[in-house]
């Protein structure tokens, strides 16, 4: 680890609770979490990165032979650091698959009271089925204007009440009203909740009942231009394939560009502006627009299965409670075979986190004595696809959820060499956040809040699918403030990533990385979960989190 200035009031409290520091001859035994870092070795860290994101490893998309190499050598390596298989006496969990690719071009038509309007795909509109079924289709469905989609009673608020929507097409905002309003008395104010992405708003369509659900894409209130919803799904689209085939979901899901909704309103005889001002308001009633959406889309269906890993380290007095760690190890495999370099690497995103997971589990294996509570390290797959492996494990858990004390999710590790600070992604929506700041505190580091809380990235990883479930989860990216360096160039880094690398076949093990950060933060995550494990504790959401409602009824209070 990194040496770092630790505070002197943090440094005094240490040695006032050390035998160690009153008296310089003792032969007290070494702190335990000191011989669990320890056994983290960047060697071993830097070669298991080398070897995920190996060209050999064909940029492991789920379901092809690099799926096969990742997942025998992740077992491998768990294996070796003395882990017990965590489903049972297998280390997988198999992942049902199904892969929809839309066939043709449909069209969007609207019959408004001003005449029937028609719009093209992708340009004006996307849209789609989850339901596993060649063909889906509206036609002539009635639309109602729903302002945000949202059902929150932690809120006070209802924007389905008093309308019956079923077999119709809901049209809704994206994002929630706290970013539309920026009052921090409004949902969480410009920090977006769940009920503001795009995922939440068709599930509550699906429970309204609705035939279509379409959201309205505003790039400031989305968080990224229109390109990214036409690109995101207009390709081979990859679903879980529930027993019912999916049909609990609505039929027809889509998008439109704000200027098609605009022009919709406006021949249906409403100001378009004027309607999603009324939305910010929790009295807000649905508006019927007087206008009737047809569409109709057809699917070539594949199917295949993929795998999560689990490996466990089984509690030593109440093995039945569990913390889980989480990375995905998939990435997006290989591309055209026109391309030069064709393979997805992606040796960042997700071969650190993957690598760090192995880590983590030689520190724990490490201990002198086994911790009261389970550790399970949980390596899921399809994570680029939309969640998948995560969202799978967390409808089919092979630990009760109630049982489930807490799940840390690792996305992405430092590579950028030690930082002064670390990023903590959805900070202040729960009790983890205080685990961290003393973890971080024993190490003379401090605490970030995503700078970017209105584009909902606390809820686009694999933690996520735990937190839909009630299961307290923390997530964290890599501090900005370098300890040599500073934050500006620790951010001049990080763009040329995004710019250059993320997503593409450039994301490749680079050997000037510095992996110290990485260890650094790996040993945050583990001093947490540490904590946790050897403890009575169990961290709740915040009050108020649109998820403590959930833990609480699962856990029984």
């Amino acid at each position: 680890m990194t040496t770092r200035t630790i505070p002197l009031l943090t440094a005094l409290f240490a040695c006032a609770t050390m035998a160690a520091c009153g008296d310089p001859n003792t032969t007290d035994a070494p702190d335990p979490v000191d011989t669990a870092v320890a056994a983290m070795s960047l060697e071993a860290y830097s070669a298991a990165i080398r070897t995920l994101s190996s060209d050999e490893f064909e940029g492991r998309a789920p379901s092809t032979p690099g799926e096969e190499l990742t997942v025998n050598f992740l077992v491998e390596q768990f294996q070796a650091a003395g882990l017990e298989p965590g489903n049972g006496d297998s280390f997988f969990q198999n992942v049902p698959l199904v892969v929809l690719t839309e066939q043709g071009e449909p069209r969007l038509t609207v019959q408004a009271r001003e005449g029937r309007l028609s719009y093209g795909w992708p340009d004006d509109f996307v849209a789609w089925t989850r339901r596993v079924v060649e063909n889906e289709s509206i036609s002539d469905s009635e639309m109602v204007f729903v302002g945000y989609g949202i059902v929150a009673p932690e809120y006070g608020w209802n924007d389905y009440e008093g309308v019956d929507a079923a077999g119709k097409t809901v049209v809704m905002l994206v994002n929630d009203p706290g970013f539309a309003t920026q009052d921090e008395s409004v949902f969480r104010g410009n920090a977006m909740t769940y009920y503001g992405r795009w995922t939440y708003k068709f599930e509550e369509a699906a429970r309204q009942g609705a035939a279509g659900a379409i959201v309205v894409h505003e790039e400031a209130a989305a968080g990224y231009p229109w390109s990214v919803v036409s690109g995101g799904w207009t390709g081979p689209q990859f679903d879980q394939a529930g027993e019912d085939g999916n049909m609990h979901r609505v039929p027809i899901e889509g998008w439109v560009q704000e200027r098609v909704a605009r022009e919709i309103f406006a021949a249906s005889g409403f100001d378009y502006d004027a309607l999603a001002q009324s939305a910010t308001s929790a009295d807000f009633q649905a508006v019927p627009l007087g206008a009737s959406a047809s569409v109709a889309v057809s699917f070539d269906i594949q199917r295949s299965e993929s795998r999560n890993v689990l490996a466990l380290l089984p509690g030593s007095e109440r093995p039945d409670e569990v913390i889980i760690y989480t990375a995905h190890w998939d990435h997006f495999g290989v591309g055209d075979e026109t391309m030069e370099d064709p393979i997805f690497n992606g040796a960042f995103d997700n071969a650190t986190g993957t690598a760090g997971l192995i880590e983590l589990a030689r520190a724990f294996a490490a201990l002198p004595e086994r911790p009261a509570r389970s550790v399970l390290f949980l390596a899921v797959t399809a994570e680029e696809q939309g969640l998948l492996g995560s969202a799978y494990y967390a409808a089919n858990p092979v630990y009760p959820t109630a049982n489930t004390v807490a799940t840390i999710n690792i996305d992405g590790v430092n590579v950028d060499g030690p930082m002064n600070d670390i990023t903590v992604v959805g900070m202040g929506v729960s009790e983890l956040d205080d685990y961290l700041a003393e973890a971080a505190a024993a190490v003379g580091r401090t605490l970030r809040p995503d700078p970017e809380p209105e584009k909902g990235f606390y809820y686009r990883s694999d933690h996520f699918s735990f937190a839909k479930v009630g299961v307290p989860s923390l997530y964290t990216d890599s501090g900005i403030d370098h300890f040599e360096h500073g934050e500006e160039w620790t951010l001049a880094r990080r763009a040329d990533y995004t710019s250059n690398r993320y997503h593409k076949v450039t994301d490749e093990f680079d050997p000037e990385w510095d992996l110290t950060g990485a260890l650094d933060d790996l040993e945050l995550v583990f001093r947490v979960g540490y904590r946790i494990v050897t403890s009575e504790d169990w961290p709740n959401w915040r009050e108020g989190n649109e998820f403590r409602g959930i833990r609480d009824a699962d856990r029984g209070g």
